[in-house]
C-alpha cells in the first residue's frame, strides 16, 4: 500500500525481516533502502546476531540516506539483560536534498509498518547515533 504523502509502499521483506529480528532475534540489525524507481523501501542489508555496533554503523552511508533497525543488548544497574529496539532515522548532511526530503516524509508511515520498535533517534552525522547516545537512550 502506497503513503499518499510520498507515494512509497514498503516491500513484506521489510516486515518479515523485523518481525525475525524482533521475535526470534536472527538479526542484529537491519539496514533499509528507499528504491526511488520502483517507489518502495527495501531491506538493504541485515547484520548477524553475531556483528557489532560498530559493524551496524560501517553499513550506514556516509552521503546517502537509509532506515535502520538496530537490536542493542544492555545490561541494567540492577544486572538485568535487557533489550532495545532502536529505529534510526539516517539523513547525513552530505546527501542530495531530494533524498532526505523522500526519507523525510516517508518515514512515519513506514515505522508504523514495524510493530515493535521501541526507540527512535535521528541521526545526520555518526556522532548523533554514537554507541554512548544508544546507551543513554536506551535505559
Amino acid at each position: 500500500m502506497a503513503n499518499a504523502a510520498s507515494g512509497m509502499a514498503v516491500h513484506d521483506d521489510c516486515k518479515l525481516r523485523f518481525l525475525e529480528l524482533k521475535a526470534k532475534r536472527t538479526h542484529r540489525f537491519i539496514v533499509f533502502k528507499i528504491e526511488e524507481k520502483q517507489k518502495q523501501v527495501v531491506v538493504e542489508k541485515v547484520g548477524e546476531p553475531t556483528e557489532s555496533y560498530e559493524d551496524f554503523a560501517a553499513s550506514l552511508p556516509d552521503n546517502e540516506c537509509r532506515y535502520a533497525v538496530y537490536d542493542f543488548d544492555f545490561v541494567t544497574a540492577e544486572n538485568c539483560q535487557k533489550s532495545r529496539i532502536f529505529f534510526i532515522a539516517w539523513s547525513p548532511d552530505t546527501s542530495r536534498v531530494r533524498s532526505k526530503m523522500i526519507y523525510a516524509s516517508s518515514k512515519d508511515r513506514f515505522k508504523r509498518e514495524l510493530d515493535g520498535i521501541q526507540v527512535e533517534l535521528q541521526a545526520t552525522d555518526p556522532t548523533e547515533m554514537g554507541l554512548d547516545v544508544i546507551k543513554s537512550r536506551a535505559n
